[in-house]
């Protein structure tokens, strides 16, 4: 199995997926520069988080038309795996690989904080290695962060179950007070109806490193590494 990392000027944590993928899974990964457009050799895309063109327009709005972009959406619409986390989940909204938008958080503040989150599904590989209404705690770092959609559109994602992840308080209730930049309907993270494409705003690569006491985030790696071993 081989991932990709996109890498953007402004990127800032592309390295650290790299780290969790090629050190702690020993996956082979490949750091794919914004201008590469042959993503051929490689099964999972990751459009990692940062300040993609230093967030310039509004965030992921220019990384969108990136040739390596362009590429992902040709990989994802051929049913291979993309997940975007943070600046790549706006990205990913940007690009209409997932439907919504991410704008500036409900106190125009920039967070930085650990926060629970509820897990609900886990009948996708993102997911398979969590309990559904397991709670974890991830690290968020954003100041867009807040998820938006059209009634309709939120109708949609809870009929078809494309929520993966809400903000929550400790025991799992689905609280606003739980809620740290004022997303709707507690939305943390969702995928497409396709269920290839996940993106979600909380960093699951900085909890990963068994040194930095949390390894809540490396189930999601793990679950989409075993679902690609699993069918050879």
């Amino acid at each position: 199995m081989k991932f990709g990392v996109i890498v953007f000027p402004g990127s800032n944590c592309d390295r650290d997926v790299a780290m969790v993928t090629r050190d702690l899974l020993q996956q082979p990964t490949r750091m794919v520069w914004h201008e590469d457009s042959d993503l051929s050799d490689l099964d999972v895309v990751i459009v990692p988080g940062g300040f993609s063109y230093g967030d310039y327009l509004r965030c992921g709005a220019i990384a969108r038309f990136s040739p390596a972009l362009q590429a992902t959406i040709r990989h994802a619409e051929h049913g291979k795996w993309v997940l975007g986390i943070c600046n790549g989940f706006q990205v990913l909204t940007e690009a209409g690989l997932l439907p919504g938008a991410l704008v500036r958080n409900r106190d125009l503040h920039f967070v930085c904080d650990r926060v629970p989150l509820r897990v609900e599904r886990n009948n996708l590989p993102w997911t398979q290695h969590y309990q559904k209404g397991q709670v974890i705690t991830l690290p968020i770092a954003h100041g867009e962060g807040c998820y938006y959609a059209t009634p309709e559109t939120l109708a949609e994602l809870e009929a078809n179950n494309q929520i993966l992840f809400r903000y929550c308080d400790a025991e799992g209730k689905i609280t606003s007070a739980s809620n740290p930049n004022g997303s709707l309907n507690n939305i943390a993270g969702i995928c497409n109806r396709r269920g290839n494409v996940l993106g979600m705003m909380p960093h699951p690569e900085r909890a990963s490193d068994p040194m930095l006491g949390n390894t809540d985030g490396i189930h999601l790696f793990k679950g989409i590494l075993a679902a690609m071993v699993a069918v050879g």
